[in-house]
């Protein structure tokens, strides 16, 4: 069986980084992509995507992208429910990201890219950041 996703959207509003009780880093941010349909009116159509990362890739979006960076994101469809304070049963369909590219150039003046960049020396055109960056071989 296959659960894999790839997107290529635009961050809607700045990633949320939070810690766990296990001081595991999670971010969850929305990536906007639009679709191939078109409105009543003939307007295109956006679909708003719920993602999740986690660790290393949690840590870098949060630091590196905010509101309307393009990014690339592929990892996996996941659902999952919890209770809400309610006591009502809620249900998440989110994409749990293993990789994210940052595909904003510098000259988009994107203060976020543009300090990775400094960092780096270089100007790549995208970063790839994968949970494989916290294994240790």
């Amino acid at each position: 069986m296959i659960n894999r996703v790839v997107l290529v959207g635009r961050l809607s509003k700045n990633p949320e980084l939070r810690k766990t009780p296990n001081n595991a880093s999670v971010v969850s941010f929305t990536v906007a992509v639009d679709d191939r349909t078109r409105g009543a009116n003939g307007e295109r159509t956006t679909s708003f995507i719920p993602c999740v990362c986690w660790n290393s890739v949690a840590d870098n979006v949060a630091k590196y992208t905010k509101k309307g960076s393009l990014v690339g994101v592929e990892g996996r469809i996941n659902q999952r429910s919890y209770k809400r304070a309610d006591g009502s049963t809620a249900q998440v369909i989110e994409v749990v990201a293993d990789t994210v590219q940052f595909l904003s150039p510098k000259s988009d003046d994107n203060s976020s890219n543009a300090g990775y960049n400094n960092v780096a020396n270089e100007e790549p055109s995208f970063v790839d950041i994968t949970e494989e960056d916290e294994l240790d071989f």
